[in-house]
């Protein structure tokens, strides 16, 4: 019920289903996490969930080798004294993975979900929505970025990294469901959507979306009255040119977006080799893929 209610206020934008790892930094029972996973199954795609046990917000790109757990996972979603990896006893798409964010999404691309996809891989990562934002100087340090980023450096697989700026951790089977969850999923599986809408390859090589919500609340509570804005993560004042758009060849920053409020989201094209924003030629090719979503930032 809860997935037809999130996937009946998305607009149908005609995108096939696509096999997805899900990932984040937060766990793999954090309420943000659940309500995307069933946003994006309710849209037809076939997604495989694989995260930390527990909360392992700020750890970056660290990858290391998992262990046998000694407590129980997260929010008692696991048992204590289980092993490294562990998946849910009715769903076998919902795993978790004793270690860091970047382990748990290396696993879920190499082991877990290749058995479940008759030895396919993905088609596409999503990592988030993490608890709370990821905007610049956070970047390098977002476990849920760093999810991404190893995706699509290290495998080559498209993908996106969403943040949302309400930070309250709640638990997967919180009722009523958060309303910042709910809407987060919406916004998340709208863009994802629009990403697969607009074809292969869904991103340049080299590059994911570093994408961050602004908090729930006031006028923002309705996702038809948020807007996307293409952005950078970082400060361009010592970069080459951005992508020319809305009259200027200089992208507002994510945390500009964030700050003018209005509803308003930032999307940037970040770069995988140092987690900064990409170049103007690669920007040029998701504002091309995104243009009919896209506004001019108001302030």
């Amino acid at each position: 019920m809860r997935a037809q209610l999130l996937i009946s206020a998305l607009p149908v934008l005609g995108a096939q289903g696509l096999r997805i790892l899900q990932s984040n930094d937060d766990g793999w029972a954090e309420n943000y996490i659940r309500t995307l996973n069933d946003a994006l199954n309710a849209a037809g795609h076939d997604v495989v969930l694989s995260a930390p046990a527990e909360n392992k917000s700020g750890s970056g790109s660290t990858d290391i080798e998992p262990s046998p757990r000694s407590s129980a996972c997260e929010y008692n979603s696991c048992p204590a004294n289980s092993g490294p990896i562990g998946t849910n006893a009715t769903n076998t798409r919902l795993n978790w993975v004793n270690s860091f964010p970047v382990t748990s999404a290396r696993y879920g691309i190499d082991t877990i979900a290749p058995p479940l996809w008759n030895g396919a891989a993905p088609e596409l990562v999503v990592s988030g929505p993490n608890v709370g934002g990821n905007l610049w100087l956070q970047v390098p340090f977002s476990g849920t970025v760093g999810v991404a980023v190893f995706a699509s450096k290290e495998r080559g697989i498209p993908a996106l990294a969403f943040s949302g700026a309400d930070d309250t951790r709640t638990a997967w089977d919180a009722s009523p469901v958060p309303a910042s969850s709910t809407v987060y999923a919406q916004l998340a599986t709208q863009l994802t959507q629009a990403v697969i809408k607009s074809g292969t390859p869904y991103l340049p090589e080299n590059t994911f979306l570093n994408v961050n919500f602004p908090s729930v609340s006031g006028a923002c509570t309705d996702p038809a009255k948020f807007k996307w804005v293409l952005s950078r993560i970082n400060p361009g004042i010592f970069s080459d040119k951005d992508v020319e758009t809305c009259g200027t060849n200089r992208l507002p920053t994510e945390t500009s977006v964030i700050d003018a409020g209005n509803c308003q989201i930032s999307v940037s094209v970040g770069d995988s080799n140092d987690k900064t924003t990409a170049p103007a030629d690669k920007q040029a090719v998701v504002l091309k893929k995104l243009g009919s979503l896209l506004t001019c930032i108001q302030s």
